[in-house]
């Protein structure tokens, strides 16, 4: 049995076909189209669609469902994109506009960083287990749940947003005009925000020395590697990044006692730099005197179309 993932981000559309055995057996990544209507957009995704039939010389009709994984908020019957502001996308009946194509194969919509969740417990960090929680830490922070061995999408259906529990009173504003939130202060925006600070306040320091003294050369990995390598400024920031994740990955455990907790996106790429001191933290905070486990993300950039492939299996409760 064949089911297609869409991955849909502002820079690309990826889509690939998942066999039962979760192994992606044929893949295509184009442009999304920006400033394009979401009929157009639409019309490029199923495009694709006949397309991978073709390369795989089968008929459409062998796809027994089409899942679609987006940036951006879904509304609670899980068909409208109510919000996704880097596609461009309002109040989108993606669903509907995805029928007119294939009025007989099944299309389901779900945000990103709940199918990214969805795709580790089928085939990543997940597998096993009954609760899990996934953080996402990139440009912003995003997160989805495991709950009961399936994907969780919020008491009221309007999924789950991590990034945005508020875990410093008066902290930093956010993107979502709060001050303190998880997005805030955990991303690798914040990193690169402290490290342009320091190519102004300390000029000797390692980060200005990799970024050759340029603020728009300043990026995360800069700041961790300074940190790697001993400089006292990056590992005061390093620091402070560490003692506000472990904090929000604390409060969610607090909150849900859950089995494994997974970091992925590009601050995870630290490696044991990042997850040894943060394993430590979050045990010194937790309430409750067990381990929960902080691992990393195994399914990367293809969590995406694994997550949206499986998304049928989710509603249909076949995990």
């Amino acid at each position: 049995m064949y089911q297609v993932g869409f991955d849909v981000g502002g820079t690309n559309l990826k889509v690939g076909v998942v066999h039962d055995n979760l192994e992606i057996v044929a893949s295509r990544n184009v442009a999304f189209p920006k400033g394009e209507t979401y009929e157009k957009v639409a019309a490029l995704m199923a495009e694709q669609v006949v397309a991978l039939a073709k390369d795989m010389n089968i008929p459409v009709t062998d796809f027994k469902s089409i899942g679609i994984a987006t940036a951006g908020s879904i509304d609670a019957s899980g068909s409208i994109i109510i919000h996704a502001h880097n596609l461009g996308f309002h109040d989108v009946p993606m669903i509907d506009e995805m029928h007119k194509h294939f009025p007989k194969i099944p299309v389901y919509l779900a945000n990103d960083a709940d199918a990214a969740a969805l795709a580790e417990l089928h085939a990543g960090a997940f597998r096993g287990k009954k609760t899990a929680v996934l953080f996402t830490l990139g440009t912003g922070v995003g997160g989805g749940i495991i709950l009961g061995g399936k994907m969780f999408k919020g008491g009221m259906g309007h999924g789950n947003e991590l990034g945005h529990m508020i875990v410093q009173h008066g902290g930093p504003i956010c993107t979502c005009g709060n001050r303190g939130c998880i997005e805030s202060l955990c991303t690798a925006t914040w990193l690169i925000q402290q490290g342009r600070k320091v190519i102004v306040e300390y000029p000797i320091s390692m980060i200005y020395e990799k970024a050759e003294g340029d603020m728009n050369k300043v990026t995360a990995k800069i700041v961790i590697d300074s940190a790697k390598e001993g400089d006292t400024i990056a590992l005061d920031i390093f620091n402070t990044y560490v003692d506000s994740l472990s904090s929000a990955i604390t409060s969610v455990v607090a909150l849900l006692d859950p089995e494994v907790v997974a970091l992925g996106g590009g601050v995870s790429l630290a490696g044991d730099f990042l997850f040894a001191p943060v394993r430590e933290m979050v045990k010194q905070k937790s309430f409750f005197k067990v381990y929960h486990e902080v691992v990393p993300a195994q399914l990367g950039n293809t969590a995406g179309i694994i997550g949206a492939a499986m998304l049928a299996r989710n509603e249909e409760g076949s995990v």
